[in-house]
């Protein structure tokens, strides 16, 4: 008895260790969202308008004048790429609209005029939870369905989040090339998934054979109906 009280007093204690470094780790992407889009956004944004005014005042022959339009479509990019960045950083759909817009936003984004499809079931999420959780369960599907897209070659892929009562369920399917799962198990690949799925005191299984795509399942508890 004393053994295994132990080993759940460092469970406990490896969990909140976990639970500190997720929350720092969100703190810290808010900050450097908040930075990017407000501060080095702005910046791009006041230099824009700046190069807009000066285009009519300026005489210049049709190469110069070329370069000058290609240098302002490239710093439209720039503004673009960069709010994306933010965006993904911190998504302010999560922190406004809630979870299920979120997800939403960001499945649309990821496919858009893409190759692949992003097929979405969404149940139960109305009702906000604690923004902890929201953070948690929008980073696992982000990583999740990121994996698919970059590794798994699917023309369509299945994100699935339902909540009933206390529980709640997440599931990332993908018909691509999938796996051999045992070494993907032991790498370090699903590390800063597994910690999220820890942090919600869930569990994780995963599903994959080379040819037969993958499944990724997971299964927890949300103990606050905030």
């Amino acid at each position: 008895m004393q053994e295994q009280k132990i080993t759940e007093l460092e469970k406990e204690k490896l969990l909140l260790a976990t639970q500190s470094i997720l929350k720092g780790q969100e703190e810290e992407r808010s900050r450097m969202a908040k930075d990017l889009h407000d501060g080095l956004g702005g910046l791009l944004s006041g230099v824009k308008l700046q190069l807009g005014a000066m285009k009519g005042n300026l005489i210049l022959s049709e190469e110069h004048g070329r370069t000058f339009n290609h240098a302002l479509s490239k710093l439209d990019e720039s503004i673009s790429e960069m709010r994306r960045v933010a965006h993904n950083m911190m998504p302010e759909a999560l922190m406004k609209l809630g979870l299920q817009q979120a997800l939403q936003d960001y499945c649309d984004g990821l496919s858009e005029s893409q190759d692949f499809k992003i097929n979405t079931e969404f149940y139960g999420l109305e009702k906000r939870m604690e923004s902890s959780f929201e953070i948690v369960i929008y980073r696992i599907v982000q990583e999740l369905l990121n994996n698919s897209v970059k590794h798994s070659g699917a023309s369509t892929i299945l994100v699935q989040v339902m909540r009933q009562d206390k529980n709640l369920t997440i599931t990332v399917e993908d018909n691509g090339k999938g796996f051999d799962i045992d070494p993907v198990l032991k790498g370090a690949g699903l590390i800063n998934i597994r910690s999220r799925v820890d942090y919600l005191k869930g569990q994780l299984d995963i599903k994959s054979e080379p040819g037969k795509g993958t499944s990724v399942y997971i299964d927890c508890i949300i103990e606050d109906n905030g």
